[in-house]
């Protein structure tokens, strides 16, 4: 927000001096900080993107830092990063859940998704001077009564929900089923890819999964254990449900 005066400003006297058109909309976000100080090249404490999204996913990021009001500055810390982990986790996991039970009327295109009407809170939270966090909360409602909806193994409303949900999503760029997310989160985990590596991990990985079940139902918690951590070591989460477990790329 500090760059608008003379900055940004002045970047569009000079393209209209120039003679050519400019952006019709153009936001300010406020300051991201980290730890109470204003990042910024001068200061010596910013971050590069790219190095970020060697250590955290895309979508996460993208929560992190896209998902607040945009005048309002944003504390970037590793635990903002993990909650936004977490939440992203959850969202997916439970679009995810909602395909394994409804079966691919939860797998719509995109086009499809984008033609969906919106709830009038969401909706109304976006044209309020994009207030992201008023739209989150509809986010945060809707994938709550997918989650019950799931744990009642309602496939209906499982599908019909998950679908609103993926349409919230899609305002923000994240729809889980959608690119370039979809590999991410589904993968060959759920046969959804054709893709030749994929398909080797998904059999390496299943074996072992299917190894650890042995072991739990043996009792070996130990072996368990030791399984899941050599599973977690090597960038794979695995999430145990009613129907089994299921596994996604970290």
């Amino acid at each position: 927000i500090d760059l608008r005066f003379p900055h940004h400003e002045n970047e569009q006297a000079q393209s209209h001096g120039a003679g050519w058109g400019f952006a019709q909309h153009w936001v300010h976000n406020a300051w991201v900080t980290i730890k109470g100080e204003k990042m910024s090249k001068s200061l010596g404490n910013s971050l590069v993107v790219a190095e970020l999204l060697k250590r955290y996913d895309a979508p996460v990021l993208r929560l992190a830092l896209g998902t607040v009001h945009h005048r309002s500055t944003v504390e970037f810390s590793e635990e903002t990063l993990a909650d936004a982990a977490g939440l992203w986790d959850r969202l997916s996991g439970a679009v995810t859940r909602a395909l394994e039970l409804a079966g691919g009327v939860v797998d719509a295109p995109s086009e499809e998704i984008r033609s969906r009407a919106l709830p009038e809170e969401y909706s109304s939270a976006m044209d309020d001077d994009l207030n992201l966090a008023g739209a989150m909360a509809v986010v945060h409602a809707t994938l709550k009564r997918l989650n019950t909806a799931l744990s009642a193994s309602d496939a209906s409303a499982s599908a019909e929900l998950a679908l609103g949900l993926r349409a919230q999503l899609d305002v923000l760029g994240l729809d889980p089923l959608a690119e370039p997310w979809r590999s991410r989160v589904i993968g060959a985990g759920a046969g959804a890819s054709d893709d030749a590596a994929l398909e080797a991990l998904d059999h390496l990985v299943s074996a072992l999964i299917d190894e650890r079940a042995q072991a739990r139902a043996a009792k070996d918690w130990a072996r368990a254990d030791a399984l899941r951590d050599q599973l977690t070591a090597a960038g794979v989460v695995v999430e145990d449900s009613a129907t089994g477990a299921r596994w996604h790329l970290a």
